[in-house]
């Protein structure tokens, strides 16, 4: 049977890059459909998401699959004969759920920066150093990546913040490089990847629409 492949998806999401990462790895071929989540959810996604409402979907041959994190284990399960993305090892596929699951919370994060006043960025920016500088000491170290040699689960659930790390820098006026410079490079080496860098968007076009998004929520 034809695999059909669908992936419903907002462009500026970290969590739908992980899912475009993934189909990328592993040379899959899919239909893009955009969601435009500043104007409204549609009818589509309500109906096959309707627990959560949010991006990112697969649909696999009329299968539907929710939770970017989730999805990337389905595509590395279903199309398993490249690419593989989680360790063999039970005991390291455990710990790359743990710090994967991790990294979500990345976005809370993160969003206290672009959705907050000036004057509190100062605590929002310590709230997301804080983890990024953990995740550099405590799984990355000295790796290249955060599966060791080989690019996988742990670097395709956190590269999707790697384009954000520019907006995050501008609004509360810090350096990531300087702060963690081991995280910075190996953003730099995920960047090398094909699947990585055709699957980001540009930083500066997230930048401008969180300038335009403040201006119109004033924020500032």
């Amino acid at each position: 049977m034809e695999n059909e492949v669908i992936l419903l998806n907002f462009w500026p999401s970290m969590f739908g890059m992980r899912v475009k990462v993934a189909l990328a790895e592993k040379e899959i071929k899919y239909e893009y459909k955009e969601e435009d989540l500043f104007t409204a959810k549609s009818p589509l996604l309500l109906k096959i998401n309707p627990i959560h409402k949010k991006v990112p979907v697969l649909i696999h041959n009329g299968k539907i699959v929710c939770e970017s994190l989730i999805v990337v284990e389905y595509i590395d399960e279903v199309w398993n004969d490249k690419a593989p993305l989680l360790p063999s090892d039970p005991y390291e596929r455990a710990q790359a759920r743990f710090w994967a699951d991790y990294t979500d919370k990345l976005y809370d994060y993160g969003r206290k920066i672009w959705a907050t006043k000036r004057e509190e960025l100062k605590e929002a920016k310590k709230e997301l150093i804080d983890p990024l500088k953990l995740l550099e000491l405590e799984v990355l170290g000295d790796k290249p990546y955060f599966g060791g040699e080989n690019f996988g689960f742990v670097d395709i659930a956190l590269i999707g913040f790697y384009c954000w790390f520019y907006t995050y820098e501008n609004f509360a006026n810090f350096s990531i490089e300087a702060e963690c410079p081991k995280l910075a490079a190996w953003g730099k080496r995920c960047m090398q990847r094909e699947s990585v860098s055709k699957s980001l968007p540009d930083p500066y076009k997230i930048y401008e629409v969180l300038l335009e998004f403040r201006k119109n929520y004033g924020v500032e």
